[in-house]
């Protein structure tokens, strides 16, 4: 196997080389903001809110795959096992392409039995949290907000993601608007 399937930040910073990318899609999963991140948008102390995908029979979770050479397979997968190490899984999926093409790829998975899964909150609750939110990688905001910028580059629809970018920016305009 030879592909990876990125539905979160991968898709905007892979950090991997890889040889080809196309648009994908898993069936039978749900990309959600679960998942805290105490060790890249956020600290232990104030952890963000990254995404992970959760089983949903009716769902189809679009990203980007990316087909890494053989030769540097086993290096990549330790670079992205340490990334991923906070509560991910790495799992084998099988994905769809746009042209009907199909392939299995690796991904990696925040299931809900890892402690850093947190699961949904009211929209007030997670606007405060990645609003306030920053870690090595950069703010959770950041995160968001690139990952709903890329997705509308690739003409992906995810209802959580771009509404909570459009809450972000929505509570940014009425914070503003107070201090005028």
């Amino acid at each position: 196997m030879t592909w990876i399937f990125g539905y979160g930040s991968l898709i905007w910073r892979p950090a991997f080389a890889y040889e080809a990318q196309r648009k994908a899609a898993l069936r039978g999963w749900r990309r959600r903001f679960w998942q805290a991140s105490p060790d890249h948008r956020g600290v232990p102390e104030a952890p963000g809110r990254v995404v992970t995908l959760v089983p949903d029979a009716q769902a189809v979770c679009w990203g980007m795959a990316f087909r890494v050479a053989h030769a540097q397979w086993q290096d990549i997968i330790a670079e992205l096992d340490h990334r991923e190490r906070n509560g991910y899984t790495r799992c084998t999926v099988a994905l769809e392409f746009e042209d009907g093409g199909a392939t299995d790829a690796i991904t990696y998975v925040a299931l809900a039995d890892n402690p850093s899964f947190i699961g949904p909150a009211p929209l007030a609750a997670m606007l405060r949290q990645i609003g306030e939110a920053h870690g090595p990688s950069g703010s959770n905001r950041e995160y968001v907000t690139r990952l709903a910028e890329h997705l509308t580059h690739l003409n992906i629809h995810d209802e959580e993601v771009h509404g909570l970018h459009s809450a972000l920016l929505a509570a940014d305009v009425a914070h503003e608007a107070m201090r005028s």
